[in-house]
């Protein structure tokens, strides 16, 4: 599959992505990209994202593929038994633990809970080694629940504009060998 083949979702974390976040970057760049809006970026509740997601994908003329990010991540996680007919992979990078998650009162706890198992479709975890969100046995453990293949960032940080990664090249590039693989 190629980006022009899908429609692109691409799902930002607690906050958005500020305007340096490669999320930003990639649905400028990507035509059939688009950025999915949160009624409140700042409040996250599972429900009000999950159901946005549903929501957009139920749109999408094409194959949907979804590229999230941290607390996108889960929610893309936590909606996919109602994304099983529209969604042909999930590029998930750096989704952050429970434990962290039970420390920021602005996040719904029901982010916490574990999803209930392996994903209906493909998909890759990106994990670093050094996140301060997530150790890398959580995300080793979140990708064995998930049934999605862990791919090793090394010492990445929170993969984000903060951590050095800006429009993260060499994210882009295993993107498109994830979406040749679908």
């Amino acid at each position: 599959m190629r980006s022009s083949d899908a429609d692109i979702l691409i799902l930002p974390g607690l906050g958005g992505s500020g305007p340096d976040h490669w999320q930003k970057r990639w649905a400028a760049k990507l035509p059939t990209a688009r950025l999915i809006s949160q009624a409140d970026w700042d409040r996250p509740m599972l429900d009000a994202w999950r159901g946005r997601i549903a929501e957009e994908a139920a749109q999408a003329s094409r194959p949907v593929v979804l590229v999230a990010h941290s607390l996108g991540a889960l929610a893309a996680a936590h909606a996919a038994p109602l994304l099983a007919h529209t969604v042909r992979g999930a590029f998930l990078v750096a989704p952050p633990a429970a434990e962290i998650l039970a420390g920021i009162e602005a996040i719904d706890p029901a982010f916490q809970a574990a999803p209930l198992g392996p994903l209906p479709f493909p998909a890759l975890l990106i994990a670093s080694r050094n996140d301060p969100y997530a150790t890398y046995e959580e995300s080793e453990a979140l990708a064995s629940i998930l049934g999605a293949e862990l791919v090793d960032a090394g010492l990445s940080r929170h993969i984000n504009s903060e951590s050095g990664h800006g429009p993260w090249p060499e994210g882009l590039m295993r993107f498109a060998g994830f979406l040749k693989s679908l």
